[in-house]
């Protein structure tokens, strides 16, 4: 069952500009373009070749991003239908291209002639045979030599790919094909937000977190015909799609590093605690207790974060939300961070009175500090966590003000998505 969402966004790419597909057209071919005069007549006509020699009722669209060379004109010369993009960005244009789309589904690909044109059937019939979004892998098709830099061959696009594949459960196995077929109404429902070259991530994520059938189909990358630099950058672009599949995932940005540091320094911490531990000729004392503390403080930290960026996500329609997530919404309260957070606080303030007390009874005098910090550390650590889980019941009040609003009306995510990857 797939999870129900809400309209799309007022602040969508999308939103005010979609409009319904005309029945008659089943396949919109759509080409994002930047300075492609070069190259783009030649990816129209094999299109509508394409189109003509199979049959099928569709259109060729190009969204133009900007082009000063006479892109837009050879493009309708050659017969396809221009749209321009109000905002520059490769994502900006593809979201100009889908909004106008008249197809019930579209294939997207680049107009450098780097893609096969001609040999769209295979994305086709997966399309036709229920598949949401169908990506190519250029790997399984075959690169052809000097189509693609070694760096991104061999590093970059593996690599990155294997991250995005842990991150979201994903099965594909090239991220960053940018010929892949989607039906327009799955790609309304991701409301994606991304302007740039994050776009071709982000759907394939949205696509993940949604639950949706994905398929993939083998293609083949040819040399590009246009003649410069790419529009990519090695470097840039690597952090980017770093960037955003960890701001994607607060799993592993927040949760599963918080959890590690809590967990090594409860281990660590409570070996210590009773005195003084050596392994061959290293002695652990009081020293690493404190480190012990800090890592327990830190993670204790980032997991919170991570129920505060989950949380954001879905209000901020980044994720789609679930059931357990709705849940832990409508049944945590303010006041359960306050009861929390002050049994924390009072039971680190009862240490600190208790060691205070020792302190008294050797008058004040000078004391073993061994000894002392073994009841101080772990007293301030609890009167911290205590004060921070205060004052972070009353940040997420203000986030379930936000969770209400966004949500008002609705029943938010009655089945959760098929892969819950965040």
């Amino acid at each position: 069952m797939q999870p129900h969402l809400s309209a799309v966004d007022p602040e969508s790419p999308f939103a005010l500009r979609a409009v319904r597909a005309p029945a008659e057209i089943e396949l919109t071919l759509l080409m994002p373009c930047l300075d492609e005069a070069r190259t783009v007549g030649a990816c129209v006509e094999k299109a509508r070749a394409f189109l003509a020699e199979h049959g099928i009722a569709g259109e060729v669209l190009v969204a133009d991003n900007g082009s000063r060379d006479g892109s837009t004109e050879v493009a309708e010369r050659h017969g396809a239908r221009v749209v321009h993009a109000s905002e520059r960005g490769y994502g900006a244009a593809l979201a100009a291209g889908i909004a106008a789309a008249r197809g019930r589904y579209v294939i997207m690909g680049d107009s450098d002639d780097s893609y096969d044109w001609s040999n769209l059937m295979p994305f086709v019939s997966a399309l036709r045979g229920g598949a949401e979004l169908v990506m190519g892998n250029r790997y399984r098709g075959g690169i052809e030599k000097g189509a693609m830099p070694f760096l991104h061959r061999y590093l970059g696009n593996p690599v990155l790919t294997a991250i995005g594949r842990r991150f979201f459960r994903s099965e594909c196995g090239d991220f960053y094909c940018g010929q892949r077929g989607f039906t327009r109404e799955a790609a309304l429902r991701m409301d994606l937000r991304s302007t740039g070259m994050e776009f071709a991530l982000e759907m394939l994520v949205k696509a993940s977190l949604l639950g949706m059938r994905v398929d993939e189909v083998p293609i083949v990358l040819a040399p590009d015909g246009r003649g410069r630099r790419s529009h990519l950058r090695t470097w840039r672009d690597g952090w980017r799609s770093l960037r955003f599949f960890l701001l994607y995932s607060p799993r592993w940005l927040f949760l599963v590093p918080g959890l590690a540091l809590m967990t090594a320094g409860l281990a660590v911490g409570a070996w210590i605690l009773p005195g003084p531990r050596t392994i061959g000729n290293v002695r652990f004392d009081i020293h690493t207790l404190l480190y012990c503390w800090v890592a327990i403080s830190l993670g204790f930290q980032l997991t919170v974060f991570y129920l505060f960026g989950k949380v954001l996500a879905v209000v901020s329609g980044l994720h789609p939300s679930n059931p357990r997530i709705a849940r832990a919404m409508e049944a945590l309260h303010l006041e359960h961070g306050l009861v929390a957070g002050g049994l924390l606080f009072f039971g680190g303030l009862a240490g600190t009175v208790r060691a205070a007390l020792d302190w008294a009874a050797q008058r004040f005098g000078s004391l073993d500090p061994f000894e002392t910090m073994r009841m101080t550390i772990p007293a301030a650590l609890l009167t911290t966590l205590g004060a921070q889980v205060i004052f972070w019941s009353f940040y997420f009040s203000l986030l379930k003000m936000q969770w209400r609003k966004r949500f008002e009306g609705q029943e938010p995510a009655l089945a959760p998505p098929r892969r819950d990857a965040a």
